[in-house]
């Protein structure tokens, strides 16, 4: 790929490739935008078909997290790390003990977390050379596992794209179709259940649709049958890219609210629902409560400080609502329009203070 020719089309600030030969660590760390303060965005450790393919997964990862870190509110830009090997076979302390060196390098430019391929005990090994990851062990004083209040965000932004949808953000009653069943999503399907709500689950894992039966007394269906059930809610747990055209015309929800990322295989389809008149909670939005969690971290984690940030999910997806109606655009768009006019407002505010800084000076002279 013509690397820098991508970097400049989408304005990113820096990638930086590392590697130890000991260790057998291959990473690229791309950061995306530090507008708002430094790239925070987990490390995904994964079998890349090629190394072009590691690089256009970091430098996209990298740009998503700055919109989700500026939607969220948060003072972060946007990084991510992708490490190319096999997760259940490759890793080694000296590994994410070189990566560590690599990020104390960059001097609090970038921040990493967990995510695909990654754990905790991952972190807390790069932990041991930088001051400058989150989602460490909670022995550190770190959150712990992201994955309970990544679901209660996703819980109170469904409640919020369901108070438009149906003027109310009761969800008792409601039947919500979930896709995928995994840590996230069994605790998003626990607060539905015990708000009221009827649950229909699928999972290519046959125990966790299982545990969400036994549990909540979820109905299970096919992974493929998922699509076609009679919700009020359709909730993308699992797999990106599954609003497409084979699914689209199936889905009877009036709310597509849920943890996945990259749920539209293409804007259009955003678009297409938008026209349907579903009510879409864009899943860069609604699945934030993770990173806004480790975030705290940085300032000494606070549980009660991280939960009230998470609670606030609500009101940003209730904002992004209210920005598509206004400006007639669907809800995806929206989204990426509040990010980018936090972004834009941060860079004419600094652009005014050095004019203002240089002005003083110059009087000074």
């Amino acid at each position: 790929m013509e690397l820098f020719t991508y970097m400049e089309k989408y304005d990113y600030e820096q990638v930086v490739v590392c590697q130890d030969k000991a260790s057998g660590l291959k990473a690229i760390i791309a950061i995306h935008d530090t507008t708002l303060g430094p790239a925070l965005g987990g490390t995904r450790m994964w079998t890349y078909a090629s190394e072009e393919a590691a690089f256009e997964d970091a430098l996209r990862l990298a740009k998503g997290m700055t919109y989700k870190n500026a939607a969220a509110g948060l003072n972060l830009g946007g990084g991510k790390t992708v490490i190319i090997g096999d997760p259940r076979k490759d890793k080694n302390e000296a590994m994410f003990r070189a990566f560590g060196r690599y990020i104390q390098g960059l001097n609090g430019r970038y921040i990493t977390a967990e995510d695909v391929g990654t754990t905790v005990q991952d972190m807390d090994t790069i932990h041991e050379e930088t001051e400058y990851v989150t989602g460490i062990s909670p022995a550190f004083g770190s959150s712990g596992n992201p994955s309970p209040v990544t679901a209660y965000g996703v819980y109170v932004g469904m409640k919020a794209a369901a108070k438009e949808a149906f003027g109310t953000d009761s969800l008792q009653g409601k039947t919500v179709a979930v896709q995928g069943v995994g840590n996230v999503a069994y605790n998003l399907c626990k607060h539905l259940h015990e708000e009221g709500a009827s649950l229909v689950v699928t999972d290519i894992n046959k125990e966790s649709i299982d545990r969400a039966v036994t549990d909540f007394g979820a109905k299970a269906v096919d992974p493929d049958d998922i699509y076609d059930v009679d919700c009020d809610i359709f909730a993308p747990c699992a797999l990106g890219a599954i609003i497409n055209d084979d699914t689209i015309n199936r889905i009877k929800a009036k709310v597509i609210a849920g943890a996945a990322n990259n749920q539209l295989r293409e804007t259009t389809h955003g678009d297409q629902i938008h026209e349907m008149g579903i009510v879409y909670a864009p899943d860069y939005v609604i699945n934030a409560g993770g990173v806004i969690n480790v975030a705290d971290e940085l300032y000494g984690y606070n549980r009660d400080r991280a939960m009230k940030r998470v609670d606030g999910i609500y009101d940003t997806i209730s904002k992004v609502i209210e920005i598509s109606k206004r400006d007639g655009i669907p809800t995806y768009a929206a989204a990426d329009r509040l990010a980018e006019e936090r972004i834009e407002q941060m860079k004419q505010s600094r652009s005014q203070f050095l004019m203002n800084s240089q002005n003083i000076l110059g009087h000074r002279r």
